[in-house]
């Protein structure tokens, strides 16, 4: 059983992490870039890496985060002043 990846550049998803930072991290989604801020999504900020990782898309428009029980809405990413934040998590 070959155990190969699609090469360099390539990717086996239509969505990755492709950082991390202290203040959010990068979400690579059919080749676009977005940066979701801890502070405007506070239910990844104590994710450890391997739960951040863990992104598939649910259906179109829509991605899930399995390991957190997170769903966000791909809208949300691309407008978030029109979804205003209202999780109950507050920030350290």
């Amino acid at each position: 059983m070959s155990n190969q990846s699609d090469g360099p550049g390539k990717h086996n998803s239509d969505v990755e992490v492709t950082n991390v930072s202290r203040d959010g991290f990068w979400l690579l989604l059919n080749g676009r870039e977005f940066f979701l801020e801890f502070d405007e999504f506070p239910w990844f900020r104590e994710a450890a890496i391997g739960q951040l990782l863990d992104v598939r898309i649910a259906a179109p428009g829509h991605l899930r985060w399995p390991s957190l029980d997170i769903d966000l809405s791909v809208a949300s990413l691309e407008r978030p002043a029109d979804f205003p934040l209202v999780s109950r998590v507050q920030a350290k």
